[in-house]
């Protein structure tokens, strides 16, 4: 029985009503208090509860050791005040963030609205976050503190004040002051919150970020860079050559969507105005098919080589399993994990064991691709 979906949800999204933004806030709270009691009772029953180990599901990728191929998506713990309570929750990896160089408030209020018609969340938060300086003295002090059992991505965006021509410097000021406190990186040019961050995708622009971060990065951290779905399949092709020429540890598939087609939902309550009106960016169920295109446009076009962590409209080990047959190593949730709960993760581990054996497959690694495979 899972009390979330049958009682928690219904009451907040339902009766209470409650602001998206405001229970948000509380929940990341409540994750922070957690995490700084490692050893406590309902950290112990929170990984018997909805943790599940399985060698099967086990990856080793660009040196990094993920206990299985579920993580959380960047935006949850946007100041990696949580860090520690990602493994108890059942994910194989969190990424943090996104950050940015200078700490900013985002975008007005309010600014997060769930449409639960269409199972999506539409955000403009516009990188709410205490900026890099603040998040690599927490992660210092948690680091001290505490040993990761997971991998620890941080997603790093552009200063709203830093003008589009210094983007790249930008970006290289916030990786040297959290360069040792990740096990990976983000470079997020692709939400549609941050104005004329997204031109930062075209070529030219992408790769003077890349070109200065990979100077710096005498350790050869492994650095992503994440796109957004409504890329058309030209500029996705010339990103995956810029990962191939800077030696980029793989893409992420996809960001949030501007697109509203096929949306269900009439009018957002709180506003009062259809989804149309509003701006920010789509994420949850109607980003799913557009996201697995992405995922499988990738792997075709480098036939596996460049890892792909997929995100976009993952409830179910079926969606997860769709993202991975597609040719995505390892996948992301946040709205899924939203809509259903806690115990989403442990129920897609779960499916995914089953696919396997179903595939007669002895690790989720040979199940990476297997869809675009076996159309050749």
């Amino acid at each position: 029985m899972d009390i979330y979906q049958l009682a928690i949800r219904p009451l907040l999204f339902n009766v209470v009503k409650t602001d998206s933004e405001w229970l948000h806030q509380q929940t990341i709270r409540s994750f922070s208090w957690l995490s700084k009691t490692p050893a406590s009772w309902a950290n112990q029953r929170l990984q018997k509860s909805l943790c599940l180990y399985d060698s099967r599901l086990e990856q080793n990728l660009f040196g990094l050791n993920f206990p299985n191929p579920v993580g959380l998506a960047a935006g949850f713990d946007k100041d990696g005040v949580a860090a520690g309570i990602w493994p108890n929750l059942g994910f194989g990896f969190a990424e943090l963030g996104t950050v940015t160089f200078h700490a900013q408030p985002g975008n007005p209020h309010p600014r997060l609205f769930r449409l639960p018609l269409d199972k999506a969340a539409l955000n403009r938060m516009g990188f709410n976050n205490s900026g890099a300086v603040a998040m690599a003295a927490r992660l210092a002090q948690e680091k001290h503190e505490l040993t990761r059992s997971i991998p620890i991505g941080i997603n790093l965006g552009k200063s709203k004040i830093t003008p589009l021509e210094a983007a790249a410097q930008d970006y290289l000021d916030s990786f040297r002051l959290l360069k040792n406190l990740g096990d990976y990186f983000v470079v997020n040019v692709s939400s549609p919150n941050t104005p004329g961050l997204r031109s930062l995708q075209d070529a030219s622009m992408l790769s003077a970020i890349l070109d200065l971060l990979q100077q710096e990065n005498t350790t050869h951290k492994p650095i992503f860079v994440k796109i957004a779905p409504d890329l058309d399949w030209v500029a996705i092709a010339d990103i995956i050559t810029l990962a191939k020429t800077y030696q980029l540890a793989g893409i992420i598939a996809t960001n949030t969507t501007i697109s509203r087609d096929g949306l269900k939902t009439q009018v957002i309550d709180q506003t009062g105005k259809s989804p149309q009106e509003e701006a920010g960016g789509i994420s949850g169920e109607p980003l799913r098919d557009r996201s697995t295109e992405v995922i499988r446009f990738i792997w075709q076009q480098t036939q596996g080589e460049i890892p792909i962590i997929g995100v976009g409209g993952i409830f179910s080990a079926e969606d997860a399993w769709e993202k991975i047959t597609a040719g995505a190593s390892l996948i992301q949730v946040y709205t899924g994990w939203i809509y259903e709960g806690p115990m989403m993760v442990r129920r897609i581990l779960a499916g995914l064991l089953s696919k396997l054996e179903q595939s007669g497959l002895n690790s989720i690694n040979e199940a990476v691709g297997l869809q675009v495979k076996s159309k050749k």
